[in-house]
């Protein structure tokens, strides 16, 4: 799967590593009510998963809120 993934984070894209317990570490990602693992994310992304709770509609959500704050910002330099 690593290989697949040519060492990356299926969400950033960033280069993982094997061992390391740091914010770049390899996690297997999984679906928490069918134990199905859809990938390889980096600890980051993957934290950032549990801490939605895997709920689209919340990321996406979150995902407006920072660009609204970023488009406010633009019109205010």
């Amino acid at each position: 799967m690593m290989n697949d993934q040519s060492g990356l984070c299926l969400i950033c894209n960033a280069e993982m590593t094997v061992g390391d317990r740091g914010n770049l570490a390899v996690h297997v990602d999984h679906n928490h009510e069918d134990g199905h693992v859809r990938g390889l994310l980096c600890a980051r992304c993957n934290n950032g998963l549990g801490c939605f709770q895997d709920d689209p509609e919340l990321m996406v959500a979150a995902a407006a809120y920072i660009m609204r704050d970023q488009m406010i910002h633009k019109k205010e330099k």
